[in-house]
């Protein structure tokens, strides 16, 4: 059942998508034929994606809150209401510069909301060993949209125009709504005992920020979407340069969405043979070469290089997604996508703006050509910062057993802060290698909870280790030991257990709110 339920939410993505490149297309177009300069034509790339920084974070708190099935059917709704909107907008003739930005930036809120729920439901409808396979056809979702739905908007405005462009936008949202209606998803645990938003969202931030692999996985995303952006949004005035209708643009776009069709299938075979940093590096270079050719080269060859262009996109947005979906642990999936959502997208809406701006003053061909020199170097980035060892193979399956403190009074959720002691007695030969392992504790109590952490030695006991960290409330405690353990974490304690000679004495001390 549940591989049905990816399929049918599979095909609504993918025609939600092609809803949404073909109002983006139709929106970049109206612009072209209203003579619009080049700063104004890509921001309508950053009026798309900029919202994620404003939402992407709440939104991932949001969908680890909530029930993410209900907030996927709310978010579709009001993406629909907003498209149905701007279409009457537009039937009647009142459509301007502004108002298409300003639509399209709605629009962008209602994505930016979801889209951590849809990344975070993928891994409940596959099993893990397919999530790989799960990544890359949900990329099919996002570039077979582009190959499908530029080329559609082409024809479709030059036919009928840019309020049935719209409309079609519209349907397609109401056609996902229908989806997730139909999926019966098992009820969410833990939205009983939900964290407060503001702690939620400071426990997601702090995850990722102690998190090694996550960040880096970060940083190569950022890497590749600021030089990348200026492809998606100076593309218009390459159509333009070429002489090209709608249709004809809706051609360029889709040459980009058939290439990342065509990695979809050779995306596997390429990861069998050669590391995901090779793949990543290899895709920048191939995306410079596209970039390149939509600056100077004709119809034909440009249309060529895009496809090995659209290629290179999925190959980095898989492999990137596929390390990050493996590597967070289901306690934080959400607000972590969302994190890399903000980190991508915020990426493509300043590069947008920031290359538009470039064209206006300097020249397309100039912000193509500094645009590619940069990819150069992210490919040769990778090898002083790659994706780091471990990343996707680790244990992320949590780990329920925890031995329930003995207190002598009965503590509030709210209660805290709470400073946690460990003592452990450590063999004396083994003190440098015990350090050495608590460092990699250190990182599991901050990304689970701890706000402070400190290694103490002891004055009085040569062999007395002690470990100290405060958890800002006593639910936040019992939500790290019992929901945000995994088996990762649980390795490394033991690992550390490895150099102690009895058993670690723990003791809890909560602040006295005589003290306050």
């Amino acid at each position: 059942m549940a591989i049905t339920a990816f399929r049918v939410l599979w095909f609504a993505q993918l025609g939600s998508n092609i809803g949404t490149w073909m109002q983006t297309v139709g929106a970049q177009w109206v612009l072209v034929e209203a003579a619009a300069g080049a700063a104004l034509i890509a921001l309508v790339q950053t009026a798309s994606l900029a919202p994620a920084i404003l939402v992407a974070l709440p939104a991932g708190v949001l969908a680890d809150s909530l029930d993410r099935r209900r907030l996927l059917i709310w978010g579709s709704a009001a993406s629909a209401v907003l498209a149905a909107a701007l279409t009457v907008v537009a039937a009647v003739g009142a459509l301007t510069p502004w108002t298409i930005l300003a639509f399209t930036f709605l629009l962008g809120i209602t994505s930016a909301l979801t889209s951590p729920a849809w990344q975070a439901i993928q891994p409940e409808l596959v099993p893990r060993n397919l999530i790989a396979a799960s990544s890359a056809l949900g990329g099919v979702t996002v570039n077979g949209a582009r190959a499908v739905g530029p080329a559609l908007a082409g024809v479709v405005l030059s036919t009928f125009g840019a309020p049935v462009v719209f409309g079609v936008n519209a349907l397609s949202f109401v056609v996902a709504v229908i989806a997730l209606l139909w999926w019966k998803r098992p009820s969410q645990t833990g939205l009983d005992d939900r964290e407060p938003f503001g702690a939620a969202l400071r426990a997601g931030v702090r995850y990722v920020v102690s998190a090694h692999l996550v960040r880096r996985i970060l940083l190569r995303s950022a890497l590749f979407a600021l030089p990348a952006s200026a492809l998606w949004a100076l593309l218009p005035l390459t159509a333009k340069r070429l002489h090209l209708d709608s249709s004809g643009y809706g051609l360029l776009l889709g040459a980009l969405g058939v290439g990342a069709v065509l990695g979809i299938f050779a995306l596997p075979l390429a990861r069998r043979r050669f590391s995901d940093n090779l793949v990543i590096a290899v895709s920048a270079v191939l995306f410079a070469t596209g970039t390149l050719a939509a600056a100077v080269l004709p119809v034909i060859p440009t249309l060529v290089l895009l496809v090995l262009a659209g290629l290179a996109w999925i190959g980095t947005l898989t492999v990137l997604n596929a390390a990050l979906q493996l590597t967070l642990p289901q306690w934080v999936r959400s607000r972590g996508a969302s994190i890399y959502i903000l980190v991508f997208m915020g990426a493509m809406a300043i590069g947008s703006t920031g290359w538009g701006l470039v064209a206006q003053w300097l020249g397309t061909s100039l912000a193509y050509s500094a645009s590619a020199v940069l990819l150069l170097l992210v490919a040769v980035s990778v090898r002083v910062l790659p994706l780091l060892p471990g990343t996707g193979t680790i244990d992320r399956s949590i780990s329920m057993s925890w031995p329930t403190p003995t207190l002598v009074f009965d503590p509030q959720p709210t209660d805290g802060p709470v400073l946690v002691q460990i003592s452990y007695t450590v063999r004396p030969d083994a003190l440098a290698a015990f350090r050495s392992a608590m460092r990699r504790v250190e990182d599991s109590r901050r990304r689970t909870g701890a706000s402070r952490w400190a290694l103490c030695r002891s004055g009085d006991e040569e062999d007395v280790q002690v470990e100290m960290f405060v958890v800002p409330s006593w639910g936040e405690f019992r939500r790290q030991e019992t929901q945000r353990l995994t088996g990762r974490d649980r390795e490394l304690r033991a690992a550390a257990l490895v150099h102690a000679e009895a058993e670690p004495v723990e003791r809890h001390f909560f602040l006295s709110r005589d003290s306050a």
